[in-house]
């Protein structure tokens, strides 16, 4: 939640004033939907990360199980599925000339979309271990965003790491996925880890 809150922090307030000049990404001349598109994507994406920290909170869950299926709907049809679909939309643009940026980014907003709306299918089916898997792998997804700034601040403020900006993108598309889903299946199957390694150690 402390990462979640510090990322909005940081990227929100240019987008608050709804000037294109204060957009942190370049804008496309020929694309005329490109800064609402990024304003309206920005926003569902915040919707998203808030709900998110609601769905993943234990003690909600367990206390208010409606708070819980409500926050829910809304992390899907107001914040995933037009956040997503937005930010395949801006890809193209975002990325002009550079198509391995724009395909693992499409491919992340296509993965957050899988991940997503299987688990709520689950959900609906009462298959809520299932159900709770999905939730990480999504928000793991949503979470990747984070690596373009972190890259970011590293080329700005680190010399050595003086990187194009379209070169970050196209890292935080990549790397940030296969990192944030590995952590994720870490986290979901540690336990299963450890079992097995002291089943191997005792043999």
């Amino acid at each position: 939640m402390v990462l979640v809150i510090a990322f909005m922090v940081y990227a929100l307030p240019p987008y608050l004033t709804l000037d294109p000049n204060q957009a942190a990404v370049t804008l496309h001349p020929d694309y005329p939907p490109h800064y609402p598109f990024l304003v309206v994507h920005i926003f569902t994406g915040t919707v998203t990360f808030l709900t998110a920290c609601l769905q993943l909170w234990p003690w909600l869950r367990r206390k208010h199980p409606a708070v819980h299926r409500v926050s829910g709907r809304l992390y899907v049809f107001l914040g995933v599925l037009p956040s997503a679909l937005l930010a395949i939309a801006i890809v193209p643009w975002a990325f002009d000339g550079q198509p391995a940026g724009a395909i693992g980014n499409t491919l992340s907003g296509a993965l957050w979309l899988g991940t997503t709306f299987a688990g709520f299918a689950a959900a609906r089916r009462r298959r809520f271990a299932e159900h709770r898997r999905w939730m990480i792998y999504s928000f793991a997804l949503a979470l990747h965003i984070v690596w373009g700034r972190v890259f970011g601040l590293m080329a700005e403020h680190f010399p050595w790491f003086a990187v194009d900006g379209q070169i970050i993108k196209e890292w935080s598309g990549w790397f940030g996925v296969a990192f944030n889903l590995a952590v994720a299946w870490w986290l979901l199957n540690r336990k299963r880890v450890r079992a097995r390694s002291k089943v191997v150690s005792a043999a």
